[in-house]
């Protein structure tokens, strides 16, 4: 069964109630950012949980608070009740500790207006006292509350228990996407699932944006305030040719300027979700031009042998639309000369205006990722390169390099053997990397090259 198939259940509740923790918990492993501050959840997270043997697509919530509509508040209010309209069961959190606020009745009220399953939980219900003063949630007229502490792990497996009883049998889960479309079959190291795609970029550089376009829904939350996104936001699309896994990350600022401990998970959060992709799309403010810090999340990219795309978002904004992206292709040539050629879309993530064209570029530079070229046609390839241009004298001998080999693909890794190859000057490896990469048409991913020395037997002798 498919994650889109998969029985909903929905955490929801008023903010600072432990929604994240017993999401991580249900989820089996830390997945979303959790704090002591109010309010850090913002945009929906989903993870897959197996409950008592059960697959449920569970969904973590920001915060239900009143808020007027064109707040950020309200924004995220709007979200969470998106989240409960799609819902088959609602686990509706309060803070035992806290008691039953007027914010927690307030809710309760819209909840049973709703006609949803819900679960009525009293969390933080550490030891007796806890549980004495989750009695008092009867009063909100959701049934009976179960006491638990998401935090210390206690009533968590009578918690799922629950569950599996309360959600619909597997065959009369309602259908919310239509079928996933066949994707080719993969080659090489190539795994079997959806292309994992990650959105990058600084804060305020219109990822978000650019992931609500894409899905064609306000998936997330967006508005003029830099820093929105907090914790990494994995959904699912198509396109013509199969399944991607996008993930939406906070916004990367220097690290000088990371001051609270809460941007700094988010960023760990981000640099996480880069790590596990396999195409990033690279968010730029087209208007601010390139900034340095856009370059050093560019060489984290090449650094972690991720293909690249260069989304150049406020395309709409732009006067000089020729000058701005020659001076933008030209910094990218020469502060990100270890992927050449990288591939630049520019668009409005605001009106969607170019923003079909993201995807090709993400699937053509995918393809190129996971190139591979046959050993024969490389190693014609290189002897020509040795005529070209002879290997180096070091040590007043000159380096005998004998033939290559690629070992993978993702990103296409070269194996060089040769008497003292592994010598061989640094300049020489550039000239033999921009080689392999004009002629078999390796744009905008990073070609690695690993060298190997074989031994003289008659060295010591």
């Amino acid at each position: 069964m498919t994650s889109e198939n998969l029985p909903v259940v929905v955490i929801a509740g008023r903010p600072n109630v432990g929604k994240s923790t017993l999401f991580n918990r249900l989820v089996g492993r830390r997945q979303a950012i959790v704090s002591d501050m109010p309010g850090v959840t913002r945009d929906r997270k989903e993870g897959e949980a197996l409950l008592r043997g059960r697959r449920v697509r569970l969904i973590d919530t920001a915060g239900l608070e009143e808020a007027a509509p064109d707040t950020l508040y309200g924004r995220m209010r709007a979200s969470s009740e998106s989240a409960v309209a799609m819902a088959d069961l609602v686990l509706f959190c309060i803070d035992a500790r806290s008691g039953i606020t007027p914010a927690d009745a307030h809710f309760a009220s819209w909840l049973r207006r709703q006609n949803r399953p819900v679960l009525l939980i009293a969390n933080k219900a550490e030891g007796q006292a806890g549980t004495n003063a989750a009695l008092e949630a009867y009063s909100l007229g959701l049934g009976t509350p179960l006491a638990l502490s998401a935090e210390h792990g206690e009533g968590i497996a009578d918690l799922m228990g629950e569950i599996a009883e309360r959600i619909p049998p597997a065959e009369k889960t309602r259908r919310r996407e239509a079928p996933k479309p066949e994707g080719e079959d993969g080659e090489d190291e190539r795994p079997a699932g959806p292309l994992r795609l990650a959105i990058i970029g600084r804060p305020n550089a219109g990822k978000s944006t650019l992931l609500n376009c894409l899905l064609g829904e306000e998936r997330m939350i967006t508005g003029p305030e830099a820093g929105l996104t907090r914790d990494s936001i994995a959904v699912t699309l198509h396109d013509d040719h199969g399944e991607i896994r996008l993930v939406d990350t906070a916004g990367m600022r220097k690290r000088a300027r990371v001051e609270q401990n809460l941007e700094r998970m988010s960023v760990s959060a981000s640099i996480e979700a880069l790590k596990m992709a396999e195409v990033v799309v690279l968010v730029i403010d087209a208007t601010l031009g390139v900034h340095e810090q856009d370059l050093q999340i560019g060489r984290l990219i090449e650094r972690e042998g991720r293909a690249c795309v260069i989304a150049l978002n406020k395309w709409d904004a732009v006067e000089d639309r020729n000058a701005t992206k020659k001076a933008i292709l030209d910094r990218l040539e020469i502060s990100l000369a270890q992927v050449r050629g990288i591939p630049v879309v520019t668009f409005s993530a605001l009106t969607g205006a170019g923003v079909h064209r993201l995807l090709p570029a993400v699937r053509e530079v995918y393809e190129i990722w996971n190139s591979r070229v046959s050993t024969g046609e490389l190693n014609r390839w290189f002897e020509d390169a040795l005529e070209r241009h002879q290997p180096p004298l070091v040590d007043g001998r000159r380096l005998k390099l004998r033939y290559m080999t690629q070992v993978k693909a993702r990103p296409p890794t070269f194996l060089l053997f040769g008497t003292r190859a592994e010598m061989l000057p640094d300049s020489y490896k550039r000239y033999l990397v921009n080689g392999l990469r004009e002629t078999f048409h390796m744009p905008g991913v990073p070609v690695r090259l690993q060298l190997r020395g074989t031994k003289n037997p008659y060295a010591e002798k």
